[in-house]
């Protein structure tokens, strides 16, 4: 959740056929772990963002839960998930088209309300013993639709309440902001489930929007970071494609973070048959595992707040990391062992996503910033249509066990091939040694003797 810098102060980008690393705060050093929260209007946001995304998250584990109560069946959580990212898949463009063109805090103010009907309405058919699971996966496709301008629109304001000086921060806090909400969510939930039910759960859910509105109404527009919107004209959604298409740098982080969000990132599927089929163990592990992914998660993006810098080599390590021990985690044999596996899983997973997201928006050209969003969060969001309903069948056919593993393996390989690629068109070699006495693994450029060699 996060955007960058305003059009008259936004940095510059990096060339284009190099990895980037923007410096936001033009030190080179590490900032202060909490510093844009100096700044009110970012301090409302972001207190806003915490009583909403707790309430997202019971909603998120109820409606999984409910759904395999209903159905009984991997494959129908796997269908939700897709139902909620489908229109990313299909609208994402377009969402960060009407973005570019739009006023942020208004587009806000209206996707916040969407969302809190749609969880109210949710709230009231399931309390009413009234709910069928057509009834969710119509309530998560209106969520994904409201999500189409809501995602690329939370991602740009955020440029606007910090300015560039503050965005790596801000970026990085948002993370922590939605991972702190994850480690309270799922608890909440799970006794929600197990005490009064999932109704309970998103009723919870529409009425902690109540928080972001309030604070959006309570903003000072004086202090924002304004930047310019795009006049509306002809052609505006190729010309953010062939944008993008000028820049290699931004294409292979977006085509990094698809691969691992599409087969990687399929959660819903895998932590619910984990805890209902293998080891048979009820909605309180399943709650057990999200909250210490979400610890893992949270402790990514608070290292990920102290960085000054992101890098390219960064983001393709974790992303080996992540698929590598989601492998792990396929086979472990106990409980507890899955469980405490989550918490690295999270934090590789966090610093794929904040790496890449600020990457992205600290080198791209304010005009193109919710086009560019967009594409973004359409590719790692929109994803789940596609790996949601595989990860479904694999697990279902086969057992969570390979479905997990598959999709680890895909992360992995992906971000190795990526990485080969990069090297090779950087004349960079692997080099293995040590380092102030630790093991230090690393693309250093080729010598002139290895690279005539090669011609």
């Amino acid at each position: 959740m996060s955007s960058g810098p305003g059009a008259d102060s936004a940095p510059a980008p990096t060339t284009h056929d190099s990895p980037p690393t923007p410096d936001p705060a033009g030190t080179g050093r590490r900032s202060s772990m909490f510093s844009s929260l100096r700044i009110r209007n970012y301090r409302l946001f972001f207190m806003g963002q915490v009583v909403s995304n707790i309430g997202t998250w019971m909603q998120r584990i109820a409606q999984d839960w409910l759904v395999l109560s209903l159905t009984g069946s991997s494959t129908a959580v796997g269908v939700t998930t897709a139902l909620q990212f489908l229109p990313m898949l299909l609208f994402g463009l377009y969402g960060g088209v009407l973005v570019d063109r739009m006023r942020k805090r208004p587009a806000l103010l209206f996707t916040q309300a969407a969302m809190a009907l749609t969880a109210i309405a949710l709230a009231v058919l399931t309390l009413s013993g009234h709910v069928h699971v057509w009834h969710v996966y119509l309530a998560a496709f209106a969520v994904g639709l409201a999500t189409v301008v809501d995602n690329p629109a939370r991602q740009s304001f955020v440029s606007e309440l910090v300015g560039p000086g503050q965005l790596q921060n801000a970026v990085s806090l948002n993370s922590a902001n939605f991972q702190s909400a994850r480690l309270v969510g799922p608890a909440v939930a799970g006794l929600m489930i197990t005490g009064v039910g999932t109704g309970y759960a998103f009723l919870a859910n529409g009425l902690s929007f109540v928080a972001p509105v309030v604070g959006l109404l309570l903003m000072r527009a004086r202090e924002l970071h304004v930047v310019e919107r795009a006049p509306r004209a002809k052609g505006q959604l190729r010309e953010g494609l062939h944008y993008v298409a000028g820049r290699p740098d931004l294409i292979w982080i977006i085509v990094l973070v698809g691969f691992v969000g599409t087969f990687g990132f399929n959660f819903p599927v895998y932590l619910s048959a984990f805890a209902n089929d293998v080891f048979r163990a009820g909605a309180g592990s399943y709650s057990l595992f999200n909250t210490l992914m979400a610890i893992g998660s949270l402790v990514g993006a608070l290292l990920a707040a102290r960085r000054a810098t992101t890098r390219m080599r960064v983001l393709i390590a974790a992303a080996v990391a992540f698929g590598t021990m989601e492998l792990v985690a396929a086979t472990a044999p106990s409980l507890w062992l899955f469980a405490l596996l989550m918490a690295p899983i999270g934090m590789f997973g966090m610093t794929v996503n904040v790496t890449a997201n600020t990457s992205i928006q600290m080198t791209t050209d304010p005009a193109m910033r919710g086009r560019v969003m967009a594409l973004y969060m359409m590719v790692f969001l929109g994803g789940s249509p596609v790996g949601a309903p595989i990860a479904g069948w694999i697990t279902d056919a086969y057992g969570v066990r390979a479905g997990m593993a598959v999709g680890g393996a895909v992360a992995a390989a992906a971000a190795i091939t990526v990485g080969l690629v990069l090297a090779r068109v950087g004349n960079l070699r692997l080099s293995v040694g040590w380092h102030h006495g630790h093991p230090r693994v690393a693309f250093v450029p080729r010598e002139r003797k290895e690279l005539a060699a090669v011609a």
